[in-house]
C-alpha cells in the first residue's frame, strides 16, 4: 500500500511539473527608466539615469506620447488626471503637478496613494466638478472608493499627453519608459512619454 501511495505521488508531481513551471516562465518584471536618450540606434536606446545607463528596445506595439504644457481650462469635468499633491490640515489636496490623461490612459492607476516625493499624494482619478477660485482652481475628482478635493493654483504644472512620432526619441530627449526587465537586464518598452517644450516627463 505504502508502495502504491509513493508511486501514485511520484506520478502525479511529474504531471503537475509541467503545469507549474509555464506559470513562473510568464510572469514579468516590470519597470520604469527616467532620463535622458544618449544614444538612438534603430529600436535601442540608450538612456542616462541618476544611477546608471540602461538599454531600451523599443517593442514594435509601443506606444509613444509627448509631454506637454497645458492650462487649467484644459481640466474639465470628465476628464480623467493624475495630481501629484501636498495634503493641506483641511483635508484638502495642494497640487504641484496636474497630468491630463487621453481617453487611451483612462483608468490608469486609478486610486489615492503616495506619490514619490517625501510628504505627498499621487491622485488618479476623473475630474467631477471645477470651480475658479480665488486662489487658482477647485476640483472635485472621484475614483473607485473615494474622492477628493483638489486646489490647482497658478504655480501649478499642467500637464497633458499628445500623440508623439518615434523620430522624438533622440539624443538629448528627456524620458520616461515603462517596460518589461528582459534576461541581461535590457528593457523592452511598452510605453514611452517623452517631455517637448522643456517638460521633463518625471
Amino acid at each position: 500500500m505504502r508502495k502504491t501511495i509513493i508511486g501514485t505521488l511520484a506520478i502525479l508531481s511529474v504531471i503537475a511539473a509541467p503545469l507549474v513551471g509555464p506559470a513562473f516562465a510568464q510572469s514579468e518584471q516590470t519597470t520604469r527608466v527616467v532620463g535622458t536618450v544618449e544614444r538612438s540606434d534603430g529600436d535601442k536606446l540608450t538612456v542616462k539615469t541618476t544611477q546608471s545607463d540602461r538599454v531600451v528596445t523599443v517593442a514594435a506595439d509601443a506606444t509613444v506620447f509627448a509631454l506637454v504644457k497645458a492650462t487649467l481650462a484644459d481640466v474639465k469635468p470628465g476628464t480623467f488626471i493624475g495630481v501629484g499633491a501636498t495634503p493641506q490640515a483641511d483635508g484638502t489636496q495642494q497640487a504641484i503637478r496636474v497630468v491630463i490623461f487621453p481617453e487611451s490612459m483612462r483608468g490608469l492607476g486609478e486610486g489615492h496613494r503616495p506619490w514619490d516625493r517625501p510628504g505627498t499624494t499621487m491622485t488618479n482619478a476623473t475630474v467631477d466638478t471645477a470651480v475658479t477660485s480665488i486662489d487658482g482652481q477647485v476640483v472635485s475628482v472621484r475614483y473607485k472608493g473615494g474622492e477628493k478635493k483638489i486646489v490647482i493654483r497658478p504655480d501649478a504644472a499642467v500637464l497633458t499627453y499628445l500623440p508623439a512620432d518615434r523620430s522624438e526619441l533622440k539624443a538629448g530627449a528627456s524620458v520616461s519608459v515603462n517596460g518589461i526587465v528582459k534576461p541581461g537586464g535590457e528593457v523592452e518598452a511598452r510605453r514611452i512619454v517623452v517631455g517637448r517644450g522643456g517638460v521633463n516627463p518625471t
